[in-house]
């Protein structure tokens, strides 16, 4: 046993180096104290990037450790590249962040958060058994009502930290009770076994379905789907930009990644497989297609309305946040291997034009003091690079060409109507409409409204090539999406049952 451990512990060299660099990060508040703000944030960089070559060294790895507790595969290895850039770019925009100055003797606090976080989500993309579900989603959600309510200052962001925590707790306690009912059914906590147990016939559905809307309580509220999603615009316009901006794209594909998961590996009728290639065969009498067909219907609905009478960037980026979990949601309904990979795919476009986005409105925060949709008029005389910029995001937020944002909807909606969800697709195309709405509202402030002020503002050669580093894989990957089409339909590809 203790030799099966000491092995394990090789595979998860990543999640330890980050727990390392965690506490140095800590620690930078006393040897770095007076010396330089940017020690914390150096050094959480640093961890990334150490981190970052071990799950490089990790490629093509297909293991189950731990006593199949974790895995290390094909799929987790997609989540954590996504979740390694995503916390580069996090620390690099906060330490431009005028926001974070006011409490800038907490610098390493914060950081080490990020680090916290990105430890859970890790453990979220790996996680094969439930109370490791529970444990890692445990792990991102304390960071994340830390986060939420880091500058404290700010009334709002109190205020934010506690409607996160008093859902994160209901939620969470959901969630643990279906986790118990599953084991007191099967008497396993691991994710394969309950799939033999299913595959017995012996257990009784009735109860399976109260334990699995359970589960989806507490994963619903992690992607902020419908109707789950309520603590997401307060606490998204409550937190600072950078918080905002992490929150929306780490917590929702860490929750995503655990929800393909448990349902892949759970529910999957093992037998049926090699007569259905690339299609997922549910046990009978578990056909979860409509309710989560339902849920991405309601999801992406409620958010582009609500959307629409929003005058706050940060909360209209909220509700644009809740729609795209109902996007992507739509991939899941499909139960193949082609939607799967059409969710991966639009978690790589979905990274780069939120997050830029949100480092738009970091940008515009800093430098006019506004969060206002009115304050972004005659951004496009005043600062046509970053109004340019921010066109090019929102443009791929709502999936128009030639953006990489329109291949990841694309995708979406091929797999729909290749398994016959057409009306689903419908809606879904009806829905990118509304959103054209409230995102043509903030280029038309930009470009058609005069400013007071003309004075040219700029935001210097570094934000403007941080800003470009975003924005040209937003059309690039439009003109050349194989390499990542291929990474994503490989990682579904290795991706299932043992």
């Amino acid at each position: 046993m203790a030799q099966t451990i000491y092995q394990s512990f090789g595979y998860i060299l990543p999640e330890t180096v980050l727990s390392v660099f965690f506490i140095l990060t800590l620690l930078t508040a006393l040897v770095g104290k007076g010396r330089s703000k940017y020690l914390p944030a150096y050094t959480a960089l640093l961890g990334f990037a150490v981190a970052g070559v071990l799950v490089f060294l990790q490629l093509g790895t297909d293991e189950l450790v731990f006593s199949g507790m974790y895995a290390v595969d094909p799929f987790s290895w997609f989540f954590k590249i996504i979740f390694l850039v995503t916390g580069i770019l996090i620390v690099i925009f906060s330490m431009q962040s005028r926001e974070l100055e006011a409490v800038s003797t907490k610098y390493a606090e914060y950081y080490s958060l990020i680090i916290s976080l990105t430890i859970g989500a890790f453990f979220m993309a790996g996680a094969s058994n439930l109370l490791m579900m529970y444990l890692s989603l445990e792990l991102v959600s304390i960071s994340s009502y830390i986060l939420s309510g880091f500058t404290k200052e700010n009334p709002r962001a109190d205020e934010a930290s506690l409607k996160y925590v008093i859902y994160g707790a209901f939620s969470s306690g959901l969630m643990l009770y279906g986790i118990s009912i599953l084991y007191g059914l099967t008497g396993e906590l691991n994710i394969y076994a309950f799939n033999q147990a299913l595959a017995s016939g012996t257990l009784p559905q009735v109860t399976i379905l109260v334990a699995i809307v359970l589960m989806l309580a507490g994963l619903g509220y992690k992607i902020s789907a419908v109707p789950f999603h309520f603590w997401t615009p307060d606490v998204y316009e409550g937190a600072p930009v950078t918080v905002t901006a992490f929150l929306s794209v780490t917590s929702k594909a860490a929750g995503f990644a655990m929800l393909i998961r448990f349902f892949k590996i759970g529910f999957i009728d093992v037998a049926a497989q090699p007569v259905m290639a690339g299609m997922w065969e549910l046990f009978r009498g578990f056909n979860w297609t409509d309710i989560i067909a339902v849920l991405s219907v309601l999801t992406m609905t409620v958010g582009n309305l609500v959307a629409l009478w929003q005058s706050n960037m940060k909360r209209l980026l909220a509700y644009s946040s809740i729609a795209h979990a109902g996007y992507i949601l739509m991939g899941f309904v499909t139960l193949t291997d082609q939607g799967i990979s059409a969710m991966l795919m639009y978690f790589v476009a979905y990274l780069l034009m939120n997050l830029g986005a949100f480092y738009v409105v970091m940008l515009v925060a800093n430098k006019y003091h506004t969060e206002d949709i009115e304050g972004y008029s005659g951004l496009g005389y005043r600062s046509p690079y970053i109004a340019f910029a921010l066109t090019v995001f929102l443009f791929s937020l709502t999936g128009i060409p030639p953006t990489f944002g329109f291949i990841g909807k694309l995708y979406l909606f091929a797999a729909l109507i290749h398994t016959n969800y057409i009306w689903l697709a419908v809606v879904g195309v009806l829905n990118s409409v509304v959103s054209l709405y409230y995102y043509v509202k903030v280029i038309r402030n930009m470009y058609l409204v005069q400013p007071e002020d003309k004075t040219r503002v700029d935001f210097g050669f570094g934000t403007n090539l941080l800003m470009t580093i975003l924005m040209v894989p937003n059309i690039a990957l439009m003109l050349y999406f194989t390499p990542v089409l291929s990474w994503a339909q490989h990682s579904v590809l290795m991706f299932g049952l043992r």
